[in-house]
């Protein structure tokens, strides 16, 4: 088991290094691209940060541990909600009275229940994916839509092209190393320990693919715009049900396991409802409110194991 512990924290080391390089790359991408600020945080950074994910899950699906790759998607989600966001507001308090998410909220809301009527009919099939992605697609169209342009002028410090592209390549090749080694290291522990490889997905795996969003918020909340943490989740869980699972369905058929039909996935729904009082009413996420989110997961993760 020790070797599988090392094995895990060199995969989740590898894993935040990558995703760190992704999202640097890909934002220094988009403003060469001259894609509006907006868009940027709520597509690119969303999506770079969940790029872990994505990988752990295609990769856990390809070795035949669906459950892992199920779970990691519907345990990130709830994590990103009372995890990343208690902690960034513990940090400092988030402020919510600009209203530009709530669209996004609807459709965070949307894509949650869109995973539970579909996992209410049966498996994920290829057919189901096709659909996630098509909604992956309206939203994008949708987010394009209503945004600005970027600056015709490049904003002062982006990074030239040659560091855009080793930023890229590094992000692209050390994240398949990293959910590598972390799946294989989960998957042996929950063999091991005789843990279903659900749970060890909605737990350990979730956390840990998690920490790019973490790292993203936090550095926010440290710097005084903690508010971004908001964007980030909201992004990070919409692409983590339409595109990961989605493209995910389409190459592996993705059982879903009674218990997360039972709990998981009405605590992913749950935990997206949570955010309505502050988006809708202007409700700052104190501390207070933050402690009380941790302190849910804490509760969560005590039931499921």
């Amino acid at each position: 088991m020790f070797v599988d512990l090392l094995l895990i924290a060199a995969g989740l080391v590898i894993l935040v290094v990558g995703g760190e390089f992704l999202v640097r790359g890909a934002v220094a991408l988009a403003l060469r691209l001259g894609i509006a600020p907006l868009v940027v945080g709520l597509t690119v950074v969303a999506f770079g940060t969940s790029a872990p994910e994505m990988i752990v899950s295609l990769s856990a699906a390809l070795r035949g541990a669906t459950d892992l790759a199920m779970g990691n998607v519907v345990g990130s989600n709830i994590a990103n909600v009372l995890v990343i966001l208690g902690i960034s507001a513990l940090i400092a308090p988030i402020g919510t009275r600009a209203h530009d998410l709530r669209e996004s909220w609807w459709m965070m809301v949307a894509a949650s229940v869109l995973l539970i009527a579909l996992a209410l009919i049966g498996p994920l099939g290829p057919g189901q994916g096709v659909l996630l992605l098509a909604a992956m697609g309206l939203t994008l169209w949708r987010q394009l839509s209503t945004a600005g342009a970027g600056d015709a002028d490049l904003p002062t410090g982006v990074a030239p092209w040659r560091n855009v592209l080793i930023w890229l390549a590094a992000g692209l090749v050390a994240l398949p190393i990293g959910a590598h080694l972390l799946v294989t290291g989960a998957t042996d522990i929950a063999r091991d320990l005789g843990v279903s490889e659900a749970v060890i997905g909605l737990t350990l795996v979730a956390i840990g693919t998690s920490l790019p969003e973490m790292a993203a918020s936090v550095m926010a909340a440290l710097r005084g715009r903690s508010d971004l943490a908001l964007g980030n989740v909201v992004g990070s869980n919409i692409f983590n049900i339409l595109s990961i699972l989605g493209i995910t369905a389409i190459i592996k058929p993705l059982p879903i396991p009674e218990q997360m039909m039972r709990l998981d996935l009405w605590v992913m729904l749950g935990a997206a409802l949570i955010m309505w009082p502050f988006l809708f009413r202007g409700i700052t996420i104190g501390r207070a409110t933050g402690a009380a989110m941790v302190a849910a997961y804490a509760a969560y993760v005590w039931v499921l194991l």
